[in-house]
């Protein structure tokens, strides 16, 4: 009986559906775990083969060399003047622990084996999420829990009462918390950014005719958190079209998976949100994708995997055993033949509980749009680690622009502080030439402007729309 039903169990409501709760037959439910298993044995197998760890290994190293020299010419310019052992000793400033070399190769001892990671059910976190059914955790030792948390305000008390370890963050949050914006100041640290793009602007369908921000004087809007990217394009976006965000619309918080259900209520005009919710409001016939987010600004930072920083101070064996787990799995996320199995991985309840074709279209890029049309946008959403510190001083620049920091802000000095990267300058003397932008620091373009990090008060003026 209960293979299908279970009418005495009374922590269960009794559907007559499958005991997952969907809506599908029995035999479809045990095709599609099949399926899943299978998908999760291949990516296993993939991340055992010599030619993945040998790829892994390269990926995390390069990843650490482009944080050092952001302009590949001056990456050259110094490995051609100081060779390769010095170099290396400037990548290992880069991280947070003694050495580059010891962090990928060497596992020392964990201080702490039983660990709790929060995650948000979005597609951001897929790093961090498939790190566990693929056993990225265990082969680094770790008995790792993954915890289906219910929103950003719940995953930073959680954090700040010590009961997760490590969490998946929205980027800024780690900033606004080590502030003490929304809590009291505890230091928090960004470690990797989980993903890059991955967001969109999506419209109810009866907003077919008002592409155009200039007509959106009224609307309301979602976004998951106040401290986000998605707060931040928003009001960035529409300021851009001269419209105030505070004035001309409304912009509320929900949580990303209750998006869906308040624009089909008619309660929200639209939402700047995580996917696969974007997606989802097209696959439920009840919104549009107006424009994804890379589209404002390529290649911009949404959510990171972070923890406090008395954790990686009193545990820096587990932080570097979980770093190398987020790495390697971000390192198989990056590969585009691996999306596919991997929306199989991820889309069950404990995990996003989403159906496999709305996670496939995200990953791979290959959409409908809500309006017809079919996309293909193959970085629609990517999984590049590198936290900029200059990612993290434009978040701060918007921060004080719409006044969630008030008076001077040490944009360089808080950005250090809490983006995981080092001031590795020192070792590029060798040079013999001027350094304009150190590591961790780039320029960015958004919409179509350029963002200098060593400016950030001569570009905050330069907005007609602030509060401050």
């Amino acid at each position: 009986m209960t293979q299908y039903f279970d009418p005495y169990d009374a922590d269960r409501p009794l559907m007559l559906k499958c005991r997952c709760g969907r809506d599908h037959t029995v035999a479809e439910h045990q095709q599609e775990e099949a399926a899943r298993a299978d998908a999760a044995a291949t990516l296993r197998q993939r991340s055992e083969s010599t030619d993945f760890a040998e790829y892994a290994n390269q990926f995390i190293e390069a990843t650490l060399v482009k944080a050092l020299f952001p302009q590949d010419a001056m990456r050259r310019r110094f490995l051609r003047a100081v060779g390769k052992g010095t170099a290396m000793a400037a990548i290992s400033s880069v991280v947070p622990l003694a050495s580059l070399q010891a962090m990928a190769q060497e596992k020392a001892a964990l201080e702490k084996k039983d660990l709790k990671i929060g995650f948000i059910p979005i597609t951001c976190a897929t790093p961090l999420i498939m790190a566990h059914p693929l056993g990225f955790y265990q082969r680094q030792g770790l008995n790792v829990e993954v915890v289906k948390t219910a929103g950003w305000a719940l995953i930073r008390d959680k954090m700040l009462n010590k009961e997760y370890d490590a969490t998946h963050f929205l980027s800024p949050m780690p900033l606004a918390i080590s502030l003490g914006l929304g809590s009291n100041a505890t230091p928090m640290n960004v470690a990797t950014i989980q993903n890059t793009n991955g967001q969109a602007i999506t419209l109810a369908l009866k907003h077919k005719d008002k592409r155009d921000p200039k007509d959106w004087k009224g609307f309301k809007f979602a976004v998951p958190f106040e401290y986000s990217m998605h707060n931040f394009l928003l009001r960035y976006y529409v300021a851009e079209a001269g419209l105030d965000p505070d004035k001309d619309i409304q912009i509320r918080v929900v949580p990303p998976p209750e998006m869906v259900a308040n624009l089909r209520a008619g309660n929200i005009d639209g939402f700047l949100g995580p996917d696969p919710f974007n997606q989802r409001a097209v696959f439920e016939e009840v919104g549009f994708i107006h424009l994804l987010t890379k589209d404002l600004w390529n290649g911009h930072p949404c959510c990171a995997f972070g923890t406090s920083t008395e954790f990686i101070q009193q545990n820096p064996n587990t932080f570097a055993a979980l770093f190398r787990a987020v790495l390697t799995a971000a390192a198989m996320a990056r590969e585009a033949k691996n999306r596919e199995l991997i929306a199989k991985v991820i889309a069950p309840t404990q995990y996003l509980n989403q159906p496999e074709i709305v996670l496939q279209q995200v990953l791979t890029g290959r959409f409908a749009d809500g309006l017809g049309g079919i996309k293909t946008v193959p970085d629609r959403i990517d999984f590049d680690p590198m936290p900029w510190q200059s990612m993290a001083v434009w978040m701060l620049t918007q921060m004080k622009r719409w006044g969630y920091i008030k008076g001077d802000v040490n944009y360089r000095q808080i950005a250090e502080r809490v983006f995981l990267l080092t001031d590795a300058r020192k070792h590029m003397k060798d040079l013999r030439q001027p350094v304009t932008e150190g590591p961790g620091y780039r320029k960015h373009t958004i919409m179509g402007k350029e963002f200098d990090p060593a400016k950030p008060d001569e570009y905050l003026r330069g907005f007609a729309i602030r509060r401050t």
